[in-house]
């Protein structure tokens, strides 16, 4: 059963090879509601940990004209912030490695100023105006400000299994390794965005927890994952249930396993999973991502022996952000990597030939990026 949860490989993993060239982030995204006029909105939260072998008292930053020339890779921890819908934006405040605690340990600690990160609760703040982030490129972001602090309570895990266990970690073979400790996850307390406060409460946040580390960003890049979900056949709120579909073309050194995704259906207490890694399932996948004028799409189909997941979602590109990493190379290659939380659509799911669901899906995290190879 993928529900295992492992906080073990929540556990900051720039050590070795990737404390010269790596990554690690842990990304948090959930709803909040207006205190006075109950509008909801969706947030995410982010820290991003870059290359800490070189890193000083200050930031180093990839995309400055000076850091190119030089050669100098990025080398930072970052805290990203933001929210999606009217008015998105994500905003960047950087700091020195020096500037910064980050645990090695289990369980992780990630500590900057005002700013802090562990497994059960987050606090901080962003605040980047308009003439700093026109002035600042390098910066990758945009303006505005939000503060926050949040309780967590991951309550399903999607452990991918082999791929990011003990050994496979140790050796970083993976460009781009996943882990979802939380892929249903509780937040509560509060989010104040640009000046208006937002209620964040275990019932109605629709929360996700996971993180990603390795040397390089995965192409294509799809990720789609909801709690907030019911049944088209019943009518009825599905209150333990969650989907989480990852990945695109997952590398082991130089192979490259093109097209490949890996997902996961907790539907009421049952578990549905399709991960090309445990082969004896059989699974097999077939994924097309778009984009229009107005939207992005998505069409998943996967199989296994058994049990058979069909997930159609649109996001309104309105309501996304053309969303900012460099990798730890320095190289910014996603340069239209599209990320939304107010995806809607459906999954319908199948089991020994019969429909068990047909499920309708709203505030889905999603997320769909290309670069040429």
């Amino acid at each position: 059963m993928f529900n295992r949860h492992d906080v073990s490989r929540n556990a900051c993993q720039l050590y070795g090879g990737q404390a010269e060239q790596g990554y690690d982030w842990w990304w948090h995204s959930f709803t909040g509601y207006h205190e006075k006029t109950g509008e909801h909105r969706s947030f995410f939260i982010e820290f991003f940990c870059c290359n800490p072998a070189s890193g000083g008292d200050e930031p180093v930053l990839g995309q400055l004209p000076e850091n190119k020339s030089a050669g100098k890779k990025p080398s930072y921890v970052m805290v990203k912030a933001g929210s999606w819908g009217e008015g998105a934006a994500q905003l960047h405040r950087y700091f020195g490695w020096k500037q910064a605690k980050v645990s090695m340990g289990v369980p992780f600690t990630v500590h900057a100023e005002d700013c802090f990160l562990g497994e059960t609760g987050t606090h901080g703040s962003i605040s980047v105006s308009k003439e700093e982030a026109e002035a600042n490129p390098a910066w990758m972001c945009g303006h505005g400000s939000m503060s926050w602090n949040l309780k967590i309570d991951k309550k399903i895990a999607f452990n991918v299994g082999y791929g990011a266990g003990p050994l496979f970690r140790k050796m970083q073979l993976f460009e781009m390794f996943w882990h979802a400790e939380g892929m249903k996850t509780a937040y509560e307390g509060q989010v104040i965005w640009n000046g208006e406060t937002y209620r964040v409460s275990p019932e109605d946040c629709y929360g996700y927890a996971d993180k990603n580390w390795g040397k390089n960003f995965t192409s294509p890049w799809v990720w789609l994952s909801s709690d907030n979900l019911m049944s088209e056949i019943t009518g009825k709120k599905l209150e333990n249930s969650v989907f989480d579909i990852g990945g695109g073309c997952p590398k082991i050194g130089k192979l490259a396993l093109k097209r490949k995704l890996l997902s996961a259906f907790f539907y009421e207490g049952r578990g549905y999973e399709f991960n090309f890694s445990k082969f004896w399932t059989f699974t097999r996948t077939k994924f097309d991502c778009r984009e229009t004028e107005q939207q992005i799409i998505w069409h998943v189909e996967q199989k296994t022996w058994r049990s058979r997941m069909v997930t159609d979602i649109t996001c309104e590109k309105k309501d996304m952000l053309l969303v900012n990493y460099e990798a730890p190379d320095g190289e910014k290659r996603h340069n239209r990597l599209w990320n939304g939380g107010t995806g809607r659509g459906t999954v319908t799911l199948y089991h020994n030939g019969k429909c068990v669901d047909r499920i309708h899906a709203e505030t889905v995290g999603c997320e769909y990026g290309e670069y040429d190879i």
